[in-house]
C-alpha cells in the first residue's frame, strides 16, 4: 500500500511537470532578470568563501600539524562535549518545559515571557552576564553561596571542567526558550481529540507523555536536535565569552582554536583547517538532516 502511494505520488508530480508552461521571450527575460541578483549574492556570499576556504584548508600538512598541536585533540573532545551534552540536555529540557507553560494559567504566561529573556537578548550581552556571575566574589554565584552558606565558591575559569560545565550551562542557558517555543507550539497542534481517547484508555500523566505527546513529535524533536547539532559545532560567541577558552587552552572548540589560529598565530590557513576538520561530522548530519525532511514531506 506505501509502495502504491508513493509510485502514485510520483506520477501524478511528473504528470503536473508535463504541465507546467515555460517561459517565452518577456516572461523569460524577466525571470532571468530577478534571479540574477540572488545568484550573484549567492555565489559571492556562500560559493566564493567556502571555496576559498577549501581551497586554504586542501594541503595534507596543515592537517599533521593540527595533530602534533597539544591543543587539537583535547579541543575535539571539548567540541564533542559541548555539542553532545549541550545539545541533547537542552532539547530534552525544552520539551519537558514546553508541556508545562501549555497548562492556561496566568502567571505561567507571565513566567514564559520572563523565561525566554535569555534567548531574546543579543548572545554577545547573554554570555558576557554569565561570564561576569562567575568571577569571584563579585560575583553573582560565588556571593550567593558566600552569604548563605559561607563557603568560598570555586574560581570557575581556573579548572578545564569547570570552564566547560559553565560554557554548556550558559549554551542550554541562551538557547533552549527558543526550542521551548517550537515544542509548545508543535504540542499545541496536536488535537484535544487524541488526548481525549488516550485518557480513556488509561494514558494519563507521564503515560501520556510516553505513549501519546512523544511519538506524534518524534519526528520534530529528531529534526530540531540535528539541525540544533548543526548550529552549535559552529558556535563561537559562548566559548570566546563565557570562558575565553581558558585556562591555557583548555576548553577551546573548534570555533574558538580556528580562530586563535588565524588572528593570535597569524597562521590562517591552519585556523580554517581546525574548522574544517569538523565537516566529517557536518556531512553526515546534513545527510540524515535532508533524509527526515523528504521522509516527512512523502508522510504528509
Amino acid at each position: 500500500m506505501r509502495g502504491g502511494t508513493q509510485q502514485f505520488l510520483a506520477v501524478d508530480r511528473r504528470h503536473l511537470a508535463s504541465r507546467r508552461p515555460h517561459l517565452h521571450g518577456a516572461d523569460f527575460a524577466w525571470a532571468v532578470a530577478f534571479a540574477v541578483p540572488y545568484t550573484a549574492v549567492f555565489c559571492a556570499f556562500v560559493v566564493y568563501p567556502f571555496g576559498y576556504a577549501l581551497w586554504m584548508a586542501s594541503n595534507p600538512s596543515l592537517y599533521a600539524e593540527l595533530i602534533a598541536n597539544r591543543l587539537y585533540l583535547p579541543t575535539i573532545v571539548n567540541t564533542l562535549l559541548f555539542v553532545g551534552v549541550g545539545v541533547n540536555v537542552k532539547m530534552f529540557l525544552a520539551l519537558l518545559l514546553s508541556g508545562f507553560f501549555l497548562r492556561p494559567r496566568w502567571w505561567i504566561r507571565v513566567l514564559l515571557a520572563v523565561y525566554i529573556v535569555p534567548w531574546a537578548i543579543a548572545a554577545a550581552q547573554a554570555c558576557l552576564s554569565f561570564h561576569w556571575m562567575l568571577i569571584g566574589e563579585q560575583g553573582l554565584v560565588d556571593g550567593v553561596l558566600s552569604v548563605l552558606f559561607g563557603i568560598d565558591g570555586p574560581i570557575w575559569f581556573n579548572d578545564r571542567w569547570l570552564g566547560l560545565g559553565s560554557n554548556i550551562i550558559a549554551y542550554i542557558w541562551k538557547w533552549m526558550p527558543f526550542w521551548t517555543l517550537i515544542f509548545l507550539a508543535a504540542r499545541m497542534r496536536i488535537p484535544q481529540d487524541i488526548y481525549d481517547s488516550a485518557e480513556i484508555d488509561g494514558a494519563t500523566g507521564s503515560r501520556r507523555f510516553v505513549h501519546v505527546t512523544f511519538p506524534l513529535l518524534a519526528n520534530l524533536y529528531l529534526l530540531c536536535t540535528l539541525l540544533s547539532a548543526l548550529w552549535t559545532v559552529g558556535d563561537f560567541t559562548t566559548v570566546y565569552l563565557v570562558s575565553g577558552g581558558g585556562p591555557a587552552g583548555s576548553t577551546e572548540v573548534l570555533a574558538t582554536l580556528g580562530f586563535r589560529y588565524a588572528f593570535d598565530i597569524g597562521k590562517p590557513a591552519l585556523g580554517v583547517a581546525a574548522v574544517m576538520s569538523a565537516l566529517p561530522v557536518l556531512i553526515p548530519i546534513v545527510i540524515v538532516l535532508i533524509r527526515r525532511l523528504q521522509t516527512s514531506e512523502v508522510q504528509m
